[in-house]
Protein backbone atom coordinates (compact mmCIF):
# COMPACT_ATOMS: atom_id res chain seq x y z
CA UNK A 1 0.00 0.00 0.00
CA UNK A 2 1.00 3.07 -1.42
CA UNK A 3 0.24 4.92 2.12
CA UNK A 4 1.82 2.35 4.46
CA UNK A 5 5.25 3.36 2.63
CA UNK A 6 4.58 7.27 3.24
CA UNK A 7 3.93 6.60 7.28
CA UNK A 8 6.51 4.05 7.30
CA UNK A 9 8.78 6.85 5.57
CA UNK A 10 7.63 9.24 8.79
CA UNK A 11 8.06 7.01 11.21
CA UNK A 12 11.91 6.53 9.39
CA UNK A 13 12.17 9.95 10.27
CA UNK A 14 11.24 9.97 13.86
CA UNK A 15 13.89 7.21 14.51
CA UNK A 16 16.43 9.84 12.77
CA UNK A 17 15.62 12.21 15.37
CA UNK A 18 16.13 9.65 17.96
CA UNK A 19 19.54 8.64 16.93
CA UNK A 20 20.67 12.37 16.51
CA UNK A 21 19.71 12.62 20.29
CA UNK A 22 22.12 9.67 20.96
CA UNK A 23 19.09 7.01 21.38
CA UNK A 24 18.76 3.56 19.52
CA UNK A 25 17.05 4.68 16.25
CA UNK A 26 13.19 3.62 16.55
CA UNK A 27 9.87 5.67 15.28
CA UNK A 28 6.92 5.49 15.44
CA UNK A 29 3.46 7.31 14.29
CA UNK A 30 0.26 6.65 14.67
CA UNK A 31 -2.32 7.55 11.75
CA UNK A 32 -6.21 8.18 12.29
CA UNK A 33 -8.25 9.20 8.64
CA UNK A 34 -5.10 8.87 7.17
CA UNK A 35 -4.01 11.81 8.95
CA UNK A 36 -0.75 11.48 11.47
CA UNK A 37 -2.35 12.50 15.02
CA UNK A 38 0.73 11.20 17.33
CA UNK A 39 4.84 10.45 16.68
CA UNK A 40 7.54 9.47 18.88
CA UNK A 41 10.94 8.41 18.97
CA UNK A 42 13.25 6.17 21.43
CA UNK A 43 13.62 8.52 24.57
CA UNK A 44 14.60 6.07 26.99
CA UNK A 45 18.65 7.53 27.52
CA UNK A 46 17.75 10.98 27.27
CA UNK A 47 14.31 10.28 29.80
CA UNK A 48 15.91 7.22 32.41
CA UNK A 49 12.67 5.86 31.87
CA UNK A 50 12.45 2.34 31.13
CA UNK A 51 8.68 3.66 29.33
CA UNK A 52 10.04 6.12 26.73
CA UNK A 53 10.08 4.00 23.61
CA UNK A 54 8.78 5.36 20.48
CA UNK A 55 5.38 3.67 20.61
CA UNK A 56 4.64 4.22 23.75
CA UNK A 57 5.45 7.88 23.66
CA UNK A 58 3.33 7.82 20.64
CA UNK A 59 0.29 6.29 22.04
CA UNK A 60 0.38 9.31 24.85
CA UNK A 61 0.09 12.09 22.44
CA UNK A 62 -2.15 9.52 20.43
CA UNK A 63 -4.65 9.71 23.92
CA UNK A 64 -4.37 13.13 24.23
CA UNK A 65 -4.72 14.12 20.79
CA UNK A 66 -8.30 12.45 20.84
CA UNK A 67 -9.06 12.93 24.15
CA UNK A 68 -9.38 9.21 24.82
CA UNK A 69 -7.38 5.90 25.76
CA UNK A 70 -9.10 4.08 22.92
CA UNK A 71 -7.60 4.80 20.04
CA UNK A 72 -9.84 2.28 17.74
CA UNK A 73 -9.64 4.07 14.66
CA UNK A 74 -5.87 4.54 14.09
CA UNK A 75 -2.98 2.35 12.74
CA UNK A 76 0.59 2.19 14.42
CA UNK A 77 4.06 3.12 12.30
CA UNK A 78 6.79 1.61 14.17
CA UNK A 79 10.35 1.12 12.41
CA UNK A 80 11.06 -1.71 15.04
CA UNK A 81 8.46 -4.50 15.86
CA UNK A 82 6.80 -3.85 19.15
CA UNK A 83 8.41 -5.29 22.31
CA UNK A 84 6.27 -6.78 24.89
CA UNK A 85 5.67 -3.82 27.09
CA UNK A 86 4.44 -1.83 23.77
CA UNK A 87 2.70 -5.07 22.58
CA UNK A 88 0.84 -4.69 26.12
CA UNK A 89 0.66 -1.04 25.23
CA UNK A 90 -0.96 -1.64 21.97
CA UNK A 91 -3.77 -3.63 23.13
CA UNK A 92 -4.94 -1.82 25.95
CA UNK A 93 -4.96 1.20 24.15
CA UNK A 94 -6.98 -0.78 21.03
CA UNK A 95 -5.38 -0.08 18.14
CA UNK A 96 -6.85 -2.34 15.25
CA UNK A 97 -3.58 -2.13 12.83
CA UNK A 98 0.17 -2.11 13.42
CA UNK A 99 2.73 -2.27 10.68
CA UNK A 100 6.34 -2.44 11.50
CA UNK A 101 10.08 -2.70 9.63
CA UNK A 102 12.14 -4.20 11.18
CA UNK A 103 11.73 -8.12 12.82
CA UNK A 104 13.40 -7.91 16.71
CA UNK A 105 14.60 -11.47 16.91
CA UNK A 106 15.30 -10.47 21.11
CA UNK A 107 11.85 -9.09 22.14
CA UNK A 108 9.85 -8.83 19.17
CA UNK A 109 6.14 -9.80 20.31
CA UNK A 110 4.55 -8.98 17.21
CA UNK A 111 5.66 -12.36 15.46
CA UNK A 112 9.58 -12.93 16.79
CA UNK A 113 9.17 -14.92 19.82
CA UNK A 114 5.73 -13.81 20.83
CA UNK A 115 2.32 -13.13 18.87
CA UNK A 116 1.03 -10.84 21.88
CA UNK A 117 -1.41 -8.48 19.48
CA UNK A 118 -2.74 -12.18 17.72
CA UNK A 119 -3.43 -13.91 20.67
CA UNK A 120 -6.93 -15.01 20.99
CA UNK A 121 -7.15 -15.15 25.14
CA UNK A 122 -7.11 -11.45 25.18
CA UNK A 123 -9.94 -9.55 24.82
CA UNK A 124 -8.50 -7.05 21.75
CA UNK A 125 -6.24 -8.12 19.02
CA UNK A 126 -4.66 -5.88 16.16
CA UNK A 127 -3.98 -6.65 12.44
CA UNK A 128 -0.24 -7.28 12.07
CA UNK A 129 1.66 -6.37 9.33
CA UNK A 130 5.54 -6.94 8.82
CA UNK A 131 8.57 -6.10 7.32
CA UNK A 132 7.54 -2.76 5.59
CA UNK A 133 10.44 -0.97 4.54
CA UNK A 134 12.46 -3.55 6.83
CA UNK A 135 15.68 -3.51 4.70
CA UNK A 136 15.87 0.35 5.46
CA UNK A 137 14.09 -0.37 9.20
CA UNK A 138 17.05 -2.53 10.09
CA UNK A 139 20.09 -1.30 8.10
CA UNK A 140 19.60 1.93 10.24
CA UNK A 141 19.55 -0.21 13.41
CA UNK A 142 22.51 -2.10 12.97
CA UNK A 143 24.68 0.99 11.56
CA UNK A 144 23.97 2.51 14.77
CA UNK A 145 24.89 -0.45 17.30
CA UNK A 146 27.90 -0.76 15.03
CA UNK A 147 29.10 2.60 15.07
CA UNK A 148 28.49 1.98 19.35
CA UNK A 149 30.70 -0.69 19.68
CA UNK A 150 33.24 0.95 17.66
CA UNK A 151 32.72 3.53 19.72
CA UNK A 152 33.04 1.38 22.87
CA UNK A 153 36.11 -0.21 21.61
CA UNK A 154 38.05 2.97 21.43
CA UNK A 155 37.53 4.32 24.68
CA UNK A 156 36.76 1.19 27.19
CA UNK A 157 36.05 3.63 30.07
CA UNK A 158 32.30 4.53 28.16
CA UNK A 159 31.15 0.67 28.77
CA UNK A 160 28.36 0.67 31.44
Amino acid sequence: MKEDQWFMQLAIEEAKKAEAAGEVPIGAVIVKDNEVIASGFNLRETSQLASSHAEFIAIERANEHVGSWRLEDCSLYVTLEPCPMCAGAILQSRIPRVVYGAKDPKAGCAGSLYQLLNDDRFNHKAEVVPGLMEETCGEMLSQFFRKLRAKKKKNPSTNN
